[in-house]
């Protein structure tokens, strides 16, 4: 019986990483770290190199001027049949969107108007038969309350909402989001950013194990 059970509870099912910057190294060491379950393959797709100003990176070990998506798969010891990581050093566009395949996407693009961007990388997935999580304002000292829920049950006062649902993205999309923006004049603090990344994994792995069970 404990074997039937320690058999079952094996990786499974994939995740895409679309965007690994400061959020997206946090989340990706979270996922690489699961036990027990969790994603057989993890594919990081972002065209960045690291820079001086990426501290976290540099923390864990990186060095300046290499590929951001390289990192996760260089920090990952696990065989790859049994948590396999593949680095794609390209940003997604209208152009390549057929990169993204997981069964699981999971969205952490920052920098300018990322919200057309975002809503192709969504439908693709959906057409795709995958399920999708993604940010909408995350700014914060480390106080602010982080709302977690489908993007059909937002109200109208996070614009960044506003704008994907313009985009057609109305439902099956996971939003999580301080509701606090740019414009708030509030920054981002890494207390903030460890929080969001321990949700986004969380809310993923249910999203990774609803799609096993389908």
């Amino acid at each position: 019986m404990i074997q039937e059970m320690e058999n079952n509870l094996v990786p499974k099912g994939s995740i895409d990483l679309v965007g690994f910057g400061r959020l997206g190294l946090r989340t990706g060491i979270n996922l690489i770290q699961i036990h027990r379950g969790g994603p057989a393959k993890i594919t990081v797709i972002d065209g960045q190199k690291i820079s001086e100003s990426d501290i976290i990176f540099l923390l864990k070990g990186a060095e300046v001027g290499t590929y951001k998506a390289d990192f996760l798969k260089e920090i990952s010891t696990h065989p790859s049949d049994f948590r396999e990581v593949v680095s794609i050093t390209e940003d997604i566009g209208e152009d390549n969107l057929n990169l993204i395949q997981g069964d699981v996407v999971v969205i952490e693009i920052a920098g300018g108007n990322t919200i057309p961007t975002a809503a192709n990388i969504i439908r693709k997935a959906h057409e795709n038969g995958s399920k999708t999580i993604g940010t909408a304002g995350i700014f914060g000292i480390g106080d602010e309350e982080i709302i977690v829920k489908d993007i059909s049950e937002f109200d109208d006062s996070n614009p960044a909402v506003e704008e994907l649902r313009k985009e057609g993205i109305i439902e099956n999309h996971m939003i999580v989001t301080t509701n606090t923006f740019i414009r708030d004049a509030i920054p981002i603090t890494p207390y903030v950013l460890d929080d969001i990344a321990n949700i986004i994994t969380r809310e993923a792995l249910k999203l990774l194990i609803e799609k096993n069970n389908e």
